[in-house]
C-alpha cells in the first residue's frame, strides 16, 4: 500500500512540475508609449475603423483614431507596432466559467469548483484560482483573457470575481472582486432514467420554498444595523440587498424564469441576470420589461427538446437581438475549462446564423462587460478605457483564421502561446516542416 501511495505521489508531482514548466510568466508593465497602427478595429459597441490608430500608455488607452484622419508624429510615441492586414478586437470575456478552478478530471485534488452544502452564499471562488493552469494558457491564444470565475453546486453556490488570465497569483488576477453571487433555481424538470425522458420534478415547489426561506432569513439579518453575532453565510448575502452584488440565476424553462422574474420584483434586486436562458425567447418581452439580461447557454448545443429546429441553440442570438434582450454567450457545460478556447466560434456561428457581424463581436465584449457591470474599463476599445485588447492575423470569430498575434492586459503584453504550441513548433523542426 505505501509503494502505491509512493507511485501515485510521484506522479502527481511529475504532473505538477509539468504544468508549471510549461506555463509562460506573466507581462511586465511599462510606461512607454505604444502605438498600435493600421490594424482593422472592432470597436465592440458596434463601430469598425478599417484602418485604425490605438494608442496606449500606462495600462490605458489613449487614442482611437481613424490612421487615415491623423499625422503620427513618431517622436509621440517609444514604440509604433505597424498591424496592416491584422485586425483588433477588445478581450474576449468568459462569463460563468470555472477557468483555473478545475484542471484534470481524474485528479480530485485539481477540482476546487463546488463546496458541499447547500445555501453557500459565503464561498468565494477567488480564492481558489489556480493562476499556472495550463488549461488557461490554451484559452488566451484564442484571445480569451478575462473570465467571471464562478463556484458550482448546491442550491447558492457562492460569490463570482472577474479576473484576468495573466497573473502570477489569484490576488494580482482581480479584476473585479466578489462580482455576484450565483443561485441554481430549482429545476422544473429532471431526467427519467428508466422513460429516458424529462419529467415534472415533484420537488419544484418545496425546494423553491427553502430558498425563498433563505432569502427572507438574510433580508432581515441585513436589515439589522449591528447584529449581536456575525453569521458569515448571511454576511455575504448583504450586498444582494444593498445592490452592491449582482445576482445570477442559473435556469432555462419558462415558468422558471417566469418566477425568477417575481423573485426580483419581491426582493428588489437590481441587477439580476438569468444565466442558460434556454426558453429566454418565449418570454423575451417580459425580460425586456423587467431589465433582466441572459448569459446564454453554450451555442454550439443540441436542442433541448425534441420537437424544436436542430438549429434552435445557433439562432437563439438573433431571437433574443431581435427581441432586445440584452444576452451574452458563455461556455458553460462538459468539459468547459478547455472549451473556453471556442468562445469566439461560438459568436462566429451566432454572426452565421443571423446577426451581424459586429453584433456578434459584442456578444462576447461590450454586452459581456455591462452585464458583469463592468463597461467603464472593458468591452471596448475606447479612450479611457483599459488596454485589455486581442490583435488577430485574421477573422478572430472563424477557427479557420483566427491568430492571435498580439494581446495586451491592462497594457502589459502577454503571451499567446502554450504547451501545444511549443510541442507543434518542436515536431516540425525534428521533421524539417518549418519551410
Amino acid at each position: 500500500m505505501d509503494t502505491r501511495k509512493n507511485l501515485l505521489f510521484l506522479l502527481l508531482m511529475c504532473i505538477g512540475v509539468t504544468a508549471f514548466a510549461q506555463v509562460k510568466p506573466p507581462g511586465n508593465a511599462t510606461d512607454q508609449r505604444i502605438l498600435l497602427l493600421n490594424a482593422k478595429a472592432h470597436i465592440g459597441n458596434g463601430e469598425v475603423i478599417n484602418k485604425s490608430a490605438v494608442a496606449v500608455h500606462n495600462g490605458k488607452i489613449t487614442l482611437v483614431k481613424n490612421a487615415l484622419m491623423i499625422t503620427v508624429n513618431k517622436d509621440d510615441y517609444d514604440t509604433i507596432i505597424d498591424l496592416t492586414g491584422q485586425e483588433i478586437y477588445p478581450s474576449f470575456i468568459a462569463p460563468n466559467s470555472t477557468l483555473g478552478l478545475h484542471e484534470i478530471g481524474a485528479v480530485r485534488a485539481s477540482n476546487d469548483k463546488r463546496e458541499v452544502g447547500t445555501m453557500n452564499p459565503h464561498v468565494r471562488s477567488v480564492i481558489a484560482m489556480n493562476t499556472d493552469s495550463r488549461v488557461m494558457a490554451t484559452v488566451k491564444t484564442n484571445g480569451v483573457l478575462l473570465g467571471q470565475i464562478c463556484p458550482r453546486g448546491g442550491r447558492i453556490s457562492g460569490t463570482s470575481s472577474v479576473m484576468h488570465f495573466d497573473a502570477w497569483n489569484w490576488e494580482d488576477a482581480v479584476y473585479k472582486l466578489d462580482d455576484a453571487l450565483h443561485i441554481n433555481w430549482p429545476g422544473m424538470y429532471s431526467f427519467d432514467w428508466k422513460t429516458r425522458s424529462r419529467i415534472r420534478s415533484k420537488n419544484y415547489d418545496k425546494s423553491k420554498k427553502e430558498l425563498i426561506d433563505f432569502m427572507n432569513e438574510s433580508k432581515a439579518y441585513a436589515d439589522i444595523k449591528h447584529p449581536e453575532s456575525k453569521d458569515l453565510r448571511f454576511e455575504a448575502m448583504v450586498g444582494v440587498f444593498t445592490g452592491a452584488k449582482r445576482v445570477f440565476v442559473h435556469a432555462d424553462f419558462v415558468k422558471e424564469i417566469q418566477d425568477i422574474i417575481e423573485f426580483k420584483k419581491k426582493y428588489e434586486i437590481e441587477n439580476l441576470v438569468i444565466v442558460g436562458g434556454y426558453d429566454s425567447y418565449l418570454v423575451a418581452e417580459n425580460l425586456k420589461n423587467n431589465n433582466i439580461p441572459i448569459v446564454l447557454r453554450r451555442v454550439h448545443s443540441l436542442p433541448m427538446y425534441a420537437e424544436d429546429d436542430v438549429d434552435l441553440p445557433y439562432k437563439l442570438p438573433k431571437m433574443l437581438q431581435d427581441a432586445g434582450v440584452k444576452f451574452c454567450l458563455n461556455n458553460a457545460g462538459d468539459m468547459e475549462q478547455m472549451g473556453t478556447r471556442n468562445l469566439p466560434f461560438y459568436a462566429g456561428t451566432a454572426a452565421a446564423y443571423g446577426l451581424s457581424y459586429e453584433e456578434a463581436v459584442a456578444s462576447i465584449t461590450l454586452n459581456t462587460a455591462e452585464i458583469l457591470g463592468m463597461e467603464e474599463s472593458i468591452g471596448s476599445l475606447e479612450v479611457g478605457k483599459d488596454a485589455t485588447l486581442v490583435v488577430s492575423n485574421g477573422d478572430a470569430l472563424d477557427m479557420r483564421t483566427n491568430k492571435i498575434t498580439t494581446a495586451m492586459v491592462q497594457g502589459r503584453f502577454v503571451s499567446t502561446t502554450n504547451h501545444q504550441d511549443d510541442l507543434y513548433n518542436k515536431y516540425k523542426t525534428k521533421y524539417g516542416l518549418n519551410n
